[in-house]
């Protein structure tokens, strides 16, 4: 791979003909990128993994081992990825896994649900470093790549005028912001919008922001136990929702915005992460989708070669958020809805705006692209499957239909 984005430029000259180091790549964008990126996977998804926790009777000790592991596992299997492949590869844990364990980890002894982490995380890495799902998910024409992308971002630029009603000040002042930043310093526009939406949180519906109290979280390790039922109930449906759910958009992602990914490594270290942190009480780390948007887009650098920044940028939140979880973590729980929309809405609307213009750009396959955009938008769910895996599908599905060997017209 010595013609792609995967190349690990510091060992290639910049457009200038010097060599290129992680010194010089650095920008405030990107790491105001990778900042937004864990504000909003805590201020929201965060709520989920609780929920889980509560749903299966953890005490605080392992649930904030929990938090624990998925956050250190996504901070140092993001900050290593991005800088070995100079890539703003984003991780972070299923959200869709841990609405999954909300109706069914109280089902089981604890014990049991930690071996059914590990197995799942040893069956991810599997179809990592095999190449498997790789080859599957490269077989996925750009248009609907693209526009899953885009049905997966809509939701969160639409949320940006669907938090107006409930805080119209600090929303509409916060996008007004954004804007004449995006006019006059475009690099900053979404630094500037975070700072004039956390005055005008404070000044209009409060800015609770309460640290909580104690030192280092310290991990709580359980020996696992294996039984068939939790296998079945447990393993396998994680084993689906993290390579359907996660990893495929995840690819996709990289995929949309130029990245030629390595899918086996990035898979295979993500399920290798998954299966060490188990027994800490994490059900598994994956690439991650939305958030990754916000670190792979024009928003974290104009130039894409400066974008990994933004992945190892939020690589270090991560740890220091896990490190730290019952001080930090109720920091970004903390911030406002109404602020965290649009904040992400505007991280995001660059991203939107090029994958749906790329999933509609050529005549031939926006069928099924549109499909696709519609189906990933819709935030359809179907045996513990999200929108996003059944966008690709119905896409495909559109795709053969109508245009799979058709001669062109």
């Amino acid at each position: 791979m010595t013609d792609d984005l995967m190349s690990r430029p510091e060992a290639l000259p910049d457009g200038n003909g010097e060599r290129r180091t992680l010194r010089r790549d650095v920008s405030g964008s990107a790491l105001v990128a990778g900042l937004v990126c864990v504000a909003v996977s805590f201020s929201g998804p965060l709520v989920v993994v609780l929920a889980a926790a509560a749903a299966g009777h953890l005490d605080p000790a392992h649930t904030a081992s929990w938090i624990w592991a998925v956050a250190i596992g996504s901070g140092v299997s993001g900050f290593a990825l991005s800088w070995w492949t100079r890539t703003p590869v984003i991780t972070a844990w299923s959200t869709p896994g841990a609405a999954l364990l909300v109706t069914s980890l109280g089902d089981y002894p604890y014990r049991e649900a930690i071996g059914a982490f590990l197995v799942s995380g040893l069956v991810v890495t599997v179809f990592g470093v095999t190449g498997w799902f790789g080859k599957l998910i490269a077989a996925v024409p750009e248009g609907i790549v693209n526009a899953m992308l885009a049905g997966i971002l809509f939701s969160f630029g639409a949320g940006i005028f669907g938090a107006v009603h409930s805080a119209p000040v600090l929303v509409v002042g916060s996008f007004a912001a954004f804007l004449l930043a995006k006019r006059f310093v475009p690099r900053y526009a979404v630094l500037l919008a975070l700072l004039v939406g956390g005055v005008l949180a404070a000044l209009t519906v409060g800015l609770p922001l309460h640290p909580g109290a104690g030192g280092p979280t310290v991990p709580v390790m359980t020996t696992p136990a294996f039984s068939w039922s939790a296998l079945v109930g447990l393993a396998l449906p994680l084993s689906i929702v993290a390579l359907a759910s996660q990893n495929a958009p995840g690819l996709g992602v990289l995929r949309a915005f130029g990245y030629r990914a390595d899918d086996r490594l990035l898979i295979g270290s993500t399920g290798a992460v998954s299966a060490l942190l188990a027994p800490f009480g994490s059900p598994g780390v994956n690439l991650a989708a939305i958030t990754a948007a916000i670190c792979s887009g024009p928003e974290a650098h104009p130039d894409p070669r400066r974008r990994y920044v933004a992945g190892m940028s939020s690589g270090v939140l991560y740890v220091l958020v896990g490190s730290f979880g019952g001080i930090l973590v109720s920091l970004f729980t903390g911030l406002p809805k109404e602020l965290v929309a649009v904040i992400a809405g505007v991280a995001l609307l660059a991203s939107l705006q090029t994958s749906l213009a790329a999933a509609v750009t050529a005549e031939r396959g926006r069928d099924s692209a549109v499909v696709t955009f519609l189906a990933s938008a819709s935030g359809m769910s179907l045996f513990g499957i999200g929108s996003a895996f059944w966008g690709l599908l119905f896409g495909l599905a559109t795709h053969v239909l109508l245009d799979y060997r058709r001669k062109p017209a």
